[in-house]
């Protein structure tokens, strides 16, 4: 690549093709991107000006050699200058965030990054800042978070520091339970980032139905895109099953809201930046569970996307340059997703998915395994989908019934695993 006037967005990390590739493409379109991987680019070459290669430190599970990464990013901004870094991966949000710093960038600040990332820390900025939270209390053995969960009374929520999508996260009704749930989420924290891992967090459980908030941060102005209303599997898992997006959902206006998405993300210390807030509607009102600092995961975006055309690749790099992200749809439905999971712990022989069309608004369905893949039901491990389908409706109850229908068209041949002693991570 020769020198370039208007100077590159760095990208860090690109994900997996199915599930990220349109995130790309809508960068792309905006300017050209600098990819910044652990392997060298592929499927990636259309949508990228170049690309570098930094692994992660060997033996530290998720952690980048961050020396290595600020002086590959000090030599792409001698040689073609660069406007922006950008990130839609949960491990590289706080190297995003050093780059960002290092340049001299608009971002989220490394101290706003590990805000997001450090679930002890968000709930503490929060509750220092006067914003409804749970009572909450951070635990290192198992005999302290016995302690805590007394302390705090029962039920009460388990979970990992550092780790995303619900992984190792478990509601506790009673004493007998909670040393289980503290090693669970204990062994989950140490296949997530070095600082982030051993002990767990206790909460208070927080009743009532949740939603997540994409939105956007520029020069400390909070301007959320997209609501999605979760779906969450049987308890005490926090599994996510399923989202619903509807583009004219009224939360995206309710001042009570955007009032407390503008106070977390000041609490925090997030000037610039993409964030994915999940918010639980208690008894008491909203409550802030968490502040990630990236897009959601789930294909949350892409259902964004689709419900209002509003294209989040196009939105991480304006906020990347310090733009105020162009954020009118251009027409507004309901899109959602329900992920299929397998009734036990499975060896897949073969995944079958219905046409769009088999039922009303089905647009999309997609197996998300091989043949041959394991796929595992908590609390043995998380994330166990085999497929998935996505369907459209003008209103949510349509759209979730049109899920429903379409979900059980799916069909799954498989052999059960019957691991009695299965021991892997991170449960």
């Amino acid at each position: 690549m020769t020198d370039n006037t208007e100077g590159v967005v760095l990208q860090l990390s690109s994900g997996f093709q199915p599930y990220r590739e349109y995130l790309m493409r809508g960068a792309a379109a905006r300017g050209p991107l600098w990819l910044i991987d652990d392997e060298p680019a592929g499927w990636q070459q259309p949508y990228i000006a170049g690309s570098s290669v930094v692994l992660p430190l060997e033996g530290a599970g998720l952690a980048l050699d961050i020396d290595r990464l600020l002086a590959v990013a000090d030599s792409i901004a001698r040689i073609h200058g660069v406007r922006g870094v950008f990130t839609y991966d949960e491990p590289s949000v706080v190297a995003a965030a050093l780059i960002a710093d290092r340049l001299k960038l608009p971002g989220l600040t490394a101290e706003g990054a590990q805000g997001c990332r450090d679930k002890a820390r968000t709930r503490q900025a929060l509750t220092d800042a006067g914003l409804p939270q749970p009572e909450f209390a951070v635990a290192t053995t198992a005999d302290e978070a016995a302690t805590a969960a007394a302390t705090i009374g029962y039920p009460v929520v388990v979970k990992p520091r550092g780790m995303a999508a619900s992984i190792g996260v478990a509601v506790v009704d009673d004493a007998s339970g909670i040393v289980e749930a503290f090693e669970r989420a204990d062994s989950s924290s140490r296949s997530g980032p070095a600082e982030y891992q051993g002990g767990a967090l206790i909460e208070e459980l927080v009743d009532g139905p949740e939603i997540s908030v994409d939105g956007a941060v520029v020069a400390g102005e909070y301007q959320p895109f997209f609501v999605a209303h979760k779906q969450l599997g049987a308890p005490p898992y926090f599994e996510e099953i399923g989202h619903i997006v509807d583009g004219a959902d009224p939360l995206l206006t309710d001042p009570e809201l955007r009032k407390l998405l503008q106070s977390a993300h000041e609490a925090i210390g997030t000037p610039y930046g993409i964030t994915h807030t999940e918010i639980r509607f208690s008894s008491k009102g909203p409550v802030v569970i968490e502040v990630n600092g990236r897009l959601g995961g789930d294909l949350i975006p892409y259902l964004g996307k689709l419900a209002t055309g509003i294209d989040p690749g196009a939105i991480l790099v304006d906020v990347a340059r310090g733009n105020r992200p162009y954020l009118e749809a251009d027409h507004r439905t309901c899109v959602g997703i329900r992920f299929c999971y397998p009734p036990e712990d499975a060896r897949v022989v073969k995944i079958s998915v219905p046409e769009p069309g088999a039922v009303p608004g089905l647009v999309e369905a997609h197996p998300m395994v091989a043949e041959g893949a394991t796929v595992r039901l908590p609390p043995r491990a998380h994330i166990g989908r085999h497929a998935y389908v996505i369907c459209t409706a003008n209103d949510p109850a349509t759209c979730a019934d049109r899920l429903t229908a379409a979900a059980e068209l799916v069909e799954l041949k498989y052999d059960a695993l019957n691991e009695s002693d299965y021991s892997g991570r991170p449960w």
